[in-house]
């Protein structure tokens, strides 16, 4: 059964359909206050409609207020059109979740909210929901030296967590790792390598801002690097914002390659995705995967999914193949986590 490419139409029985939003925050004022059915839809929005606005039906569910902290960059705040602080009070997000009997809680905060993206973890915790991590922040993957161990805190309250840092469904990462490890196969020694990414989409404008970018550069790297058993020269990250392309991101690999003899071997390859929606079916499978585990009442990090959808899992495995067997032996019950 196939829908829509997603990996795995079916997660234990649960199919798509039967994922419920029950609460949204957001700090933007043409959304706060509206169904989100009306909200998805707001500026500044650069992903493409799955459904048109005028057949998409009202959800009830109404977008919260949510706390700004860090999540909105000095120079975002008017294109994010955020909220003024000295009218607008944001909500009791734990207490919607328990409203609402949310069961999962998912951080999509832009990249460099690092306080946060804990502010939110803290809130599942509160609030008896499992967390997933889609933004590099190291949360879930690895303990942050004076940050407090989210990961035993998961565990000590019997919830699920998994991330850190989603990748997309077939993005720059995911082509980058395989590339590194065909080379690693057919024996070819990584001399260097790079990837250069620009788009237009807000992700890419937040990010211009480079001290947001210190976790986003090394989970990028570490995700490519991983699969090398050596060191190699490695440069890895955004590079540019450019406006017109909208949602649109254009990534170009460069791999240097030694053969046989120290041959050279280049390959350089572009790639042009929809970089906005690009990570909805891997998220659409870890949701579902955490229903499995707080139904199963698995505490703590989801190390098969984890492995195969973000980019700084826990645990990196040698290959996607691998990961991906992991992910399906869960599904089935033949792991642990």
């Amino acid at each position: 059964m196939y829908i829509n490419g997603l990996m795995n139409p079916s997660v234990g029985g649960y199919l798509p359909r039967h994922i419920k939003v029950v609460a949204v925050f957001d700090v933007n004022t043409l959304k706060i206050g509206h169904d989100v059915a009306e909200a998805m839809y707001a500026d500044p929005i650069t992903a493409p409609h799955f459904v048109p606005p005028e057949k998409m039906p009202k959800l009830g569910v109404i977008v919260q207020p949510g706390p700004i902290l860090d999540g909105v960059a000095p120079h975002m705040r008017e294109r994010f059109h955020c909220y003024d602080e000295t009218t607008v009070s944001p909500c009791n997000v734990v207490q919607v979740l328990k409203d609402t009997k949310a069961q999962i809680l998912v951080n999509y905060m832009p990249v460099g909210s690092f306080q946060a993206a804990r502010f939110y973890a803290q809130a599942a915790l509160d609030a008896g929901c499992g967390f997933i991590n889609c933004i590099p922040e190291f949360i879930v993957s690895e303990h942050v030296p004076g940050d407090k161990d989210w990961v035993k805190a998961f565990e000590d309250r019997g919830l699920p967590c998994a991330g850190d840092d989603i990748k997309s469904q077939v993005g720059a990462t995911i082509m980058h790792r395989v590339l590194a490890k065909l080379f690693l196969d057919r024996g070819v020694i990584v001399k260097d390598t790079y990837q250069l990414n620009i788009g237009g989409d807000t992700d890419f404008e937040n990010m211009k801002s480079e001290d947001r970018l210190t976790t986003k550069r090394k989970s990028k790297t570490a995700a490519v690097t991983s699969v090398l058993p050596y060191e190699t020269q490695c440069r890895i990250g955004p590079s540019d914002f450019v406006p017109f392309l909208e949602g649109k991101k254009i990534c170009y690999i460069r791999m240097n390659g030694v053969t046989f003899g120290g041959v050279p071997l280049e390959v350089d390859v572009k790639m042009r995705v929809e970089d906005s929606c690009n990570s909805a079916g891997v998220v659409m499978d870890i949701i579902r995967v955490m229903k499995l585990a707080l139904i199963r009442k698995v505490k703590g990090r989801l190390d098969s999914i984890a492995s195969f959808s973000f980019k700084h899992p826990p645990i990196q495995p040698p290959s996607d193949v691998i990961a991906k067997q992991w992910v399906a032996e869960f599904i089935e019950g033949k792991r642990e986590r």
